[in-house]
């Protein structure tokens, strides 16, 4: 199996969606300039022209409600914001219309639209670029939320939101296009709502999103190789809907759990997680669920505090030797993960 990079993964599953579906079109911000997206839309207007790749104004709002438009009128389109904070100025067509055209329809109307919202840090882009909402999206019936952590999630998971007749809104770290691992060529589809363990383990559960995933298992590799730990990784995948049962059989296994969310965790989805295990592993835990997530406060715009607004591989390990009662350990010497090294692993 070739590898590829998670844009490269996007960029395919796109391709071979409109390549068999006539009705899938993708739109917005940007899709069809020189950018192209950071490369994830890469040759669709070449291939598919300005009717089926194309451009937009700056009003997300009319924009969302002419995706929905378009989905009730038998077509599939990807609606692609280049940043989730925007994706907040159609809030009220989100919470209010998209989201509940089938119910209000009795389920005789399909509303079979995508929208991919980029997130992730760098180059200082502070409080109005640093969002990643899934928690305000998974909180309304009626949409599904997903967040792929691989390049095969990334393909599998879009394949299977273009195709459902639901809205299914796809968050994609920025950080995270770089990363390479083997993703089938042809046609096949992750199913949406269902966990995945990255790392198998026995000591404590980490349950992470997004890229905090990838913090998580350079945590696990750190915390066997210095302690003699072995971590589980657990990866969501899916915000909404979100099958439990692989996070409560991990949790029910080991009997610690720290809960890595990339967004706050104040009213977060970190606080749905722990509750669930709260109520489904209650006689099994030997410790109280931890959570880690982003500093209570806006984002800052310099690198320094930047750095200690958003959670890392070492506050992870710093969780687990507090939880497991191991002293700290020396961490001079280890290497972590930042974007000016252009992130290209692990997976």
């Amino acid at each position: 199996m070739r590898k590829i990079t998670y844009c490269q993964a996007i960029n395919e599953a796109m391709t071979q969606e409109m390549e068999c579906d006539p009705a899938v079109f993708a739109y917005g911000i940007g899709v069809p300039d020189h950018k192209r997206v950071f490369g994830s839309t890469n040759g669709l207007l070449e291939r598919f022209g300005t009717e089926r790749c194309f451009d937009t104004p700056l009003s997300e709002d009319a924009m969302t409600g002419f995706g929905l438009g378009a989905a009730i009128n038998g077509a599939r389109p990807i609606h692609i914001h280049m940043r989730v904070d925007f994706l907040l100025l159609a809030m009220n067509q989100l919470a209010n219309m998209v989201s509940s055209y089938r119910y209000m329809s009795g389920g005789k109307l399909k509303v079979p639209l995508v929208i991919r919202a980029v997130i992730g840090r760098g180059w200082g882009q502070a409080f109005q670029h640093s969002k990643t909402m899934h928690c305000c999206f998974a909180h309304i019936p009626g949409l599904k939320v997903v967040m792929p952590t691989t390049p095969a999630d990334a393909k599998g998971l879009l394949i299977s939101a273009i195709r459902d007749d639901n809205p299914v809104i796809v968050i994609e770290h920025r950080w995270l296009y770089y990363a390479v691992d083997e993703v089938p060529e042809g046609d096949y589809s992750v199913p949406i709502g269902q966990p995945n363990i990255l790392l198998p383990g026995s000591d404590i559960t980490i349950v992470a999103t997004s890229w905090m995933n990838v913090e998580a298992l350079r945590a696990a590799k750190i915390m066997k190789k210095r302690h003699d730990v072995s971590v589980e990784v657990v990866d969501v995948r899916s915000a909404a809907p979100l099958e439990d049962d692989i996070i409560v059989d991990s949790v029910n296994k080991t009997g610690h759990c720290i809960i890595a969310d990339n967004d706050w965790i104040h009213c977060g989805f970190s606080a749905e997680i722990a509750a669930r295990i709260a109520e489904k592993c209650f006689g099994k835990l030997k410790s109280p669920v931890n959570r880690l997530g982003f500093a209570f406060t806006p984002c800052p715009c310099t690198r320094a505090l930047e750095n200690l607004f958003y959670p890392n591989a070492t506050d992870i390990i710093r969780a687990i030797e507090e939880k497991l009662h191991l002293e700290e350990t020396e961490l001079s010497g280890e290497n972590f993960y930042t974007y000016e090294n252009k992130f290209k692993g692990p997976f």
